[in-house]
């Protein structure tokens, strides 16, 4: 802590802080046009000048330091702070009054009030450029636009998608998209960080034009005489006049449009934003407190939420009858499906019947269909999706460290000297925790090492990218722990004080050398040694990992090696290091944490404990059951040996998410009977005897628990679609048709009893969580959560870590002569899973309207295959026809398809081998043939997705180049010292 003296008043601040935020934490007045805290100081506006120790310099350029002496309001700052906001305005024709982004919260706006501006020194002038609006979700006014920079800063910096820039060098500088490409055309992945950072209204979303306000929708015609009269007032009556009709006319507007917080229903990052609704529609989602994202989104986070309002909603209960479905009331529908169940549970027993809850819901919902299973029904048949893609992450790090989870947050994988990424196209399955890895490698020296099959945008970013044959990454990472072993490269005093089976972990590695992981994975064994070599000397080690290594049958003992690799180089216990499995739901870490498992009651607390078990017991005043469940491949085999009678799903689209679903639907058609809740009606809703409509994110309130172990709040932006309930009531209404007598009112005591049940959950309650507060697991009773695990001990009952000896054994489906051709699958930046959600936003449909298999240039060159190929892909489990798209991201006889289709599933072709653990099917170990199909050629996407883009990389907004314009000088004149500053002496 230091002093200094604003404006005649001593403040005690923190050295090194921006001079800038001092000024603002002390409510000081102070025009600040271009800075944004989450930016940093970008110096193209100079409406922040203030005179310190006699001299004016920006204020968001300055750290403070000891004694200084700041003043805001003399002459010389007063003069430099209106000169610069006139250039300003002179950029901009400002007719608040008319204009869609008179919200109270307009930069531009709100300066001119602040500076008692009336008349425009300099008057505006049009631009020779035309509005573009070649983007689906939002448009750019260059006639609008300050030139303050924030925009370029944000997706060069934060983003850094790196497609904007600005050309000081032209006659009329603007705003340009990969140096001068219509939006629609260019690299731009529609993120949205330039419209929300963008201080007035040259950004702005399309769905908010022609919505915001009382006088905005008019037509154009009308809405352009609106504005000459507004700007013929000024002359004469001044802005102070118009200002004061715009704030009563934004005033008006509070009362119809309503700013709610929810969390991203997407991924598994945990973004946190407002949304803005005028009754039902959307106008905007507006980030900025989130803890995990601040600014920052994906393109579906800010523009993927037509599908709340889409037709195809389901708003009624619907019954089979024969081969079709009538609709039915809710009380018919809940009746029979709690009749049903009942006889099933007399004539076959409680196990008789299954339920898997959701990822996509909330911690309250999944709480409660747990509960439903064990405390109703009697069985412990529960699971949800994370057997698709977690559970053996979880296995691994409960073998090691104790927790099932991440070791601590985003911000320290931001701060970490080096991450390792395995088998994660992080950039697109979790696109704002990649914004942290990128801007780290890019400004502060992070290392980035990447190991894939697919040469993704993170690959291409790396210092070191090297691609293993599929499904040896167990061998190369204990080939490189062997060699740190060896080479005396661990710490030996962390393993010492912290970690138990070294020796009989360095005597499991025997197998492992160098150059058989070399020959093994394909990968050069000096490689290897220079990875090794840099986890070694990098000061902290993040390492993260998705489906491209959980999704194979040696995926709980690959994640097992991740883990002791990190441990015996010191990599646990400090901030900046650690293992971090990216969560791909955003909620799939919280259905865990709830026991939607077979093995686990909340809190990961087992089945079979007895004292766990007489615990939850007594609190729901019933009899549990004592053995573990099936999981949710378990049960599609219990349907074909006719042990499983009944299911009950809800938010999920098994038929298709499940492996071999081929097989999945033979045995969906053979149950007796079968409930599936959802907002639409999916692909796996055709098996269904009962459907039952339920409420999407928007449309209720509960908590997520992201990949970070963040538990964070949502609330309800909207009622829910008439006809369509929240799981959690849709829930509780059934088990009360089966004599649970369950009476939460809301879900927040829904909460309070999972806390009360729950070490890992203690300190968790709502008012705890109120608005952006969020607790990371495990929380205390006092409410103190860790966001960094392990800062005293493991989560052992001795406090002590394990290296946990593995082997090898090959992967299971192998290419040969027939099936020739490695598959591989994933995700894609615009969609979501399926697609269920994302194709229904238009312009995501627009973008990328189909799926595609990707080939690689010389399987293209040998088969005679262009973009846009028609082929068929045969695996030993089934067939589907696609088009092909080639591309450099995949080499010789490797494929990928991305996941986002119902017509043509990747899982027509997976098979059902798993991991031996936890049963997680090796999605990504399918071998395939191509046969190319005669017809049209035709691209699956289309020009103007942003893959076809050219990015243009900058160090930022290039300040400088402005300054050296000939129509540029420092507002403030002889008074100013230009950066660096250095104090007077």
């Amino acid at each position: 802590m230091t002093t200094m003296t604003l404006n005649g008043t001593v403040h005690e601040v923190n050295s090194g802080e921006r001079l800038i935020d001092v000024i603002q934490r002390a409510g000081v007045e102070l025009p600040s046009v271009c800075y944004h805290s989450q930016l940093g100081p970008l110096k193209t506006c100079d409406t922040c000048m203030v005179e310190v120790d006699g001299q004016l310099v920006r204020a968001c350029a300055l750290t403070v330091a000891d004694g200084m002496c700041v003043v805001t309001t003399t002459n010389a700052a007063r003069l430099a702070q209106r000169q610069a906001f006139d250039r300003i305005l002179a950029n901009h024709m400002l007719y608040c009054t008319v204009c869609d982004n008179n919200n109270g919260n307009c930069t531009i706006h709100n300066t001119t009030k602040m500076l008692k501006v009336e008349h425009q020194e300099i008057p505006f002038e049009r631009k020779p450029y035309e509005v573009d609006n070649s983007n689906p979700f939002y448009r750019y006014d260059p006639d609008q636009c300050l030139l303050c920079g924030r925009c370029v800063e944000a997706c060069q910096n934060v983003q850094v998608n790196e497609t904007l820039s600005i050309d000081w060098t032209a006659e009329h500088p603007r705003v340009l998209w990969d140096g001068g490409a219509d939006i629609g055309n260019s690299s731009c992945v529609s993120c949205g960080h330039c419209v929300t950072v963008c201080p007035c209204n040259a950004l702005m979303e399309k769905s908010m034009i022609g919505h915001a306000g009382f006088l905005t929708g008019i037509p154009k015609k009308a809405l352009d005489g609106m504005i000459d009269i507004v700007k013929g007032v000024e002359p004469e009556s001044g802005y102070s006049a118009i200002l004061q009709v715009s704030e009563a006319e934004s005033a008006m507007r509070k009362s119809r449009v309503r700013r709610t917080k929810t969390v991203c229903t997407y991924c598994g990052v945990g973004c946190s934003f407002d949304v803005w609704t005028k009754d039902r529609h959307i106008l905007k989602v507006a980030p900025e407190k989130g803890p995990t994202n601040g600014i920052s989104t994906c393109v579906k986070g800010k523009f993927g939420w037509d599908f709340v309002n889409s037709e195809d909603r389901l708003t009624s209960p619907l019954i089979r009858e024969g081969d079709s479905f009538r609709q039915a009331s809710w009380d018919e529908a809940l009746d029979l499906v709690a009749r049903r169940f009942a006889e099933i549970k007399h004539q076959n027993g409680p196990d008789a019947i299954a339920l898997i809850s959701s990822s996509k819901c909330t911690n309250e919902e999944s709480y409660l269909m747990q509960k439903l299973a064990r405390a109703v029904i009697g069985t412990n048949n529960i699971d949800n999706c994370s057997r698709y893609c977690q559970a053996p992450a979880t296995v691994g790090l409960f073998r090691t460290v104790g927790y099932g989870g991440d070791a601590g947050s985003i911000s320290d994988i931001a701060q970490a000297g080096l991450v390792l990424i395995v088998g994660s196209n992080t950039a697109e399955s979790h696109p704002v925790l990649a914004t942290r890895v990128k801007r780290a490698h890019k400004l502060h020296g992070q290392k980035l090492v990447v190991a894939d099959l697919r040469e993704h945008e993170m690959a291409r970013r790396a210092d070191v990218f090297f691609q293993p044959h599929p499904g040896t990454d167990l061998v190369w990472l204990s080939a490189i722990s062997r060699y740190l072993i060896d080479e005396g490269l661990i710490n030996h005093e962390f393993l010492g004080r912290w970690v138990h089976g070294l020796e009989e972990y360095r005597r499991s590695l025997e197998m492992f050398t160098l150059e058989f992981a070399e020959t093994t994975c394909g990968v050069s064994a000096a490689t290897l040694m220079k990875v090794a070599q840099m986890i070694a000397a990098a000061d902290g080690v993040c390492v993260l990992w998705a489906m491209g290594v959980t999704q194979h049958t040696m995926a709980s003992d690959t994640s097992t090696a991740i883990s002791n690799l990190l441990l015996i180089t010191g990599n646990y216990m400090r901030p900046g290091a650690g293992a971090y499995p990216l969560r791909g739901h955003n909620n799939v870490q919280g259905a865990s944490d709830q026991g939607a498992m077979p093995a686990m009651l909340p809190g990961y607390q087992s089945v079979t404990d007895p004292e766990v078990r007489a615990r939850f017991e007594k609190a729901w005043g019933v009899t549990l059951p004592r053995t573990t469940g099936l999981d949710n491949h378990e049960m599609v085999d219990a349907i074909r040996d006719g042990q499983l009678k009944a299911m009950y799903l809800f938010g999920e689209e098994m038929s298709l998410v499940d492996s071999n679903a081929n097989y999945v639907e033979e045995q969906f058609s053979k149950l007796e009977f079968f409930v599936v809740q959802d907002i639409f009606f999916t692909h796996t809703c055709q098996f269904a005897d009962v459907i039952l409509p339920a409420a999407p994110s928007l449309e209720k309130e509960g908590t997520f628990t992201s990949t970070e172990r963040r538990i964070q709040r949502l609330y309800e932006v909207m009622e829910p679609l008439p006809g369509s309930r929240p799981d959690w009531r849709i829930i509780q209404e059934l088990a009360n048709r089966m004599n649970a007598g369950w009476n939460y009112r809301h879900p927040s005591e829904v909460m309070d009893e999972m806390a009360s049940l729950t070490p890992l959950y203690a300190g968790v309650s709502y008012e705890r969580l109120e608005g952006y507060r969020s607790l990371q697991w495990p929380v205390a009773e006092d409410g103190t959560d860790q966001p960094l695990l392990y800062t005293q001990q493991f989560a052992f009952p001795d406090g002590m870590a394990r290296l946990y000896p593995i082997g090898w054994t090959v992967p299971t489906e192998q290419p040969d002569a027939e099936y020739d051709l490695h598959l591989n699958n994933g995700n894609l930046l615009e969609h979501f899973h399926s697609g269920n959600l994302t194709y229904r936003v238009p312009g995501i449909k627009t973008k990328t309207p189909d799926v595609f298999v990707e080939v690689s240039q010389e399987l293209a060159r040998e088969r005679g295959i262009q973009s846009g190929t028609m082929v068929e892909l045969t695996s030993r489990h089934g067939k589907i026809q696609l088009r092909a798209l080639v591309t450099d991201r995949v080499k010789g006889h490797q494929l990928f398809m991305p996941m986002n289709s119902a017509e043509s599933a990747v899982n027509r072709l997976t098979g059902s081998n798993t991991d031996a653990v936890t049963h997680t099917p090796a999605y990504k170990e399918t071998a395939v043939r191509m046969r190319v199909v005669a017809g049209d050629i035709r691209s699956p996407l289309p020009r103007i997705n942003h893959r076809f883009g050219h990015p243009t990389p900058k160090p930022g907004v290039e300040v400088e180049l402005k300054w050296k314009r000939k129509d540029y000088s420092v507002p403030g004149g002889d008074l100013v010292q230009l950066e660096p500053y250095s104090r007077p002496t």
